[in-house]
């Protein structure tokens, strides 16, 4: 995978780096803010992920105590810039069955989200099963990121679960590039010399032929069909 973290970690311990932050927070969303292309902000992707397997050894110890302290005054600044979309922060991992079960970080996530977000990369009875506990809030929910092949996570498997409950998903991946995201999460310490049988993500090879015609074809027919 390409992709990296923001903050860095040098930036999240430094709290005289924080005015830099809230500037680039508050510009980014201001002159987005009426941006009718624009559907929500995402404010902080999976805060409380230690990233272990990845950057685990370059991480402060108290990694989310001090993303805690953060993510509320992000909150703060988002609301600031005065946006016309809702905002969110999505929870990913642990049990969220009741209030009582979810960990500090994620209650401020839940309580200071306008639309419920969630990821999950597991199968359709899972996401169903989770789902079920988000619609106590009472608030739109949005699976904004889902779909490992090889974890039985599919666009079968999630797609009708979905469309049952009136949950949007958004995948995120599309075609294979340079966010190399065909790869599975074991790529960051195992090394793979051609690209894997079984994709992780993605639906498109680089010249737009279908990894798997047959998802295209089912993706297809489930959002463009009436029938739930």
């Amino acid at each position: 995978s390409g992709w990296v973290q923001s903050p860095g970690a040098d930036a999240l311990k430094d709290t005289t780096q924080y005015p830099r932050l809230k500037k680039y927070v508050v510009d980014v969303v201001s002159f987005f803010s009426k941006d009718k292309r624009v559907l929500g902000w995402d404010v902080w992707n999976e805060p409380d992920n230690t990233n272990n397997s990845s950057y685990g050894r370059f991480e402060s110890y108290d990694k989310v105590q001090q993303v805690s302290k953060l993510l509320q005054k992000v909150f703060v600044w988002t609301r600031s810039a005065n946006p016309s979309q809702p905002i969110t922060s999505g929870i990913w991992s642990g049990n969220w069955s009741d209030a009582d079960s979810l960990k500090p970080i994620e209650k401020i996530m839940v309580e200071q989200s306008d639309i419920i977000s969630f990821h999950n990369y597991d199968s359709g009875e899972e996401i169903e099963k989770r789902i079920n506990w988000l619609q106590r809030y009472h608030r739109p929910v949005i699976c904004t990121e889902y779909m490992s092949r090889g974890n039985g996570s599919t666009f079968e498997g999630s797609m009708p679960v979905a469309k049952k409950n009136k949950v949007a998903m958004f995948n995120w991946g599309l075609v294979s590039g340079k966010s190399q995201t065909i790869f599975p999460w074991d790529s960051w310490s195992k090394k793979y010399t051609t690209a894997p049988e079984l994709w992780f993500h993605d639906i498109f090879f680089k010249d737009g032929k279908p990894y798997k015609q047959t998802e295209v074809d089912f993706i297809t027919n489930i959002t463009t069909s009436k029938n739930k």
